[in-house]
């Protein structure tokens, strides 16, 4: 079904006060599809952190019985051994409420040496311990004494049973063997499965923006693990009492009806470019993803985690390991600020598709409904950011 076709059904049903979820037959569009559009400049094919050549993602959920509710994503900057190949990289702590291994490492070298791995809270050490273990018996790794392992968490403790840590090696190694390009699921997957944004069923999320300015053509994609809370605010308009309460949606005790404004919560995001970028320049790019984070309505409260972890991939800032640095042609000063509006663009929408692809979940404490879409497009059209498209 075409992005116009959509729409008009998801429009069709606000005015017949239908479930949009029922009227597109349980269909959960992303936000460009639902006609939600952010920013001026294109996006990449797929939409996705993986239009950024060779950077792949992937994922396994994990769902067991009534309680568990988690996963895990991995995302590799390049097509080559993260430890022999590394890659430029910058973290940028927003509210640094969190357990991101790896970080002081990263801030010291400016490099990253091995895929950046997003899971649950207290998967953090599972997942790290997996990913030293599966790098170890990577070809060319024989004689590797240390490894820092770069792995982000949210918190996904009201879905999921997170004292079971349920996360096992085998969970980790998989989403590491399955990481391709291409098309990102999105929604409650990998390491999003459980997590809760604004209230709603939060998730992974992706998106890309295509630059071209005086430093050339380049690429920036994003990804997210959305966990965070605050007042929601859809492509600058207000959601506040247009949307119905989560818990008058749950019908039941348990919802967690609070989490819409209370802000606690974390966010992943993680954004990978092209562009000829060292440590430096990247620790500029990520900090204005907090940009696009604030145009979602996030409040960065003191109980939240919120990190960005930028990294570039082009091939004349990569350094083999054992090897000086090399010492490329940068992109200058003045050519950063096209990509400046591209990850902050890309990270709003990278949240929304979180929100936007994400489905109703019951687990380990309760139950979190998926973000009503009817509501928001009608909200939407009559602030004209959207119009409903001719149906003739």
């Amino acid at each position: 079904m075409n992005p116009a076709a959509r729409l008009a059904r998801l429009l069709l049903a606000t005015l017949l006060g239908v479930s949009a979820v029922s009227a597109v037959a349980a269909e959960r569009p992303r936000a460009r599809e639902a006609g939600i559009v952010i920013g001026p400049l294109p996006s990449g094919p797929a939409n996705a952190i993986t239009d950024v050549a060779g950077v792949r993602v992937g994922q396994v959920t994990v769902i067991q019985g009534d309680g568990i509710r988690t996963g895990v994503t991995a995302i590799f900057a390049h097509e080559g051994n993260a430890f022999q190949v590394r890659v430029p990289a910058a973290i940028h702590v927003g509210n640094g409420f969190g357990k991101l291994l790896g970080v002081t490492q990263v801030g010291e070298l400016g490099e990253l040496e091995t895929p950046v791995l997003l899971t649950g809270t207290l998967g953090v050490w599972t997942a790290a311990d997996a990913m030293v273990g599966w790098m170890l018996r990577q070809p060319g790794m024989e004689q590797v004494r240390s490894i820092n392992p770069v792995v982000g968490e949210t918190n996904d403790g009201f879905l999921n049973d997170i004292r079971a840590r349920p996360l096992a090696r085998a969970h980790v190694e998989r989403a590491l063997e399955s990481a391709r390009s291409g098309a990102v699921e999105e929604g409650a997957v990998g390491a999003g499965t459980g997590t809760v944004a604004f209230g709603w069923k939060g998730g992974i999320g992706t998106s890309s923006r295509l630059v071209q300015g005086e430093g050339g053509a380049h690429t920036v994609g994003v990804l997210v693990q959305s966990n965070h809370g605050g007042r929601l605010t859809v492509a600058g308009v207000p959601m506040g009492n247009h949307l119905p309460d989560p818990a008058s949606l749950a019908g039941v005790e348990g919802s967690r009806a609070s989490a819409g404004n209370s802000g606690d919560g974390s966010i992943m995001i993680v954004v990978a470019t092209d562009a000829p970028l060292d440590a430096r320049q990247l620790g500029r790019l990520g900090a204005r993803a907090m940009s696009g984070l604030a145009r979602t309505g996030s409040n960065l409260s003191h109980g939240s985690g919120d990190y960005v972890i930028s990294f570039s991939n082009a091939p004349q800032v990569r350094r083999n390991a054992g090897q000086p640095a090399p010492a490329p042609t940068l992109l200058a000063e003045q050519a950063l600020t096209p990509l400046f509006e591209a990850v902050a663009d890309a990270t709003e929408e990278a949240i929304l598709n979180s929100l936007l692809r994400a489905r109703d979940m019951r687990g380990h404490r309760g139950y979190v409904p998926a973000l009503p879409l009817a509501p928001v497009l009608e909200r939407l059209r009559q602030a004209g950011v959207i119009t409903a498209p001719d149906t003739d």
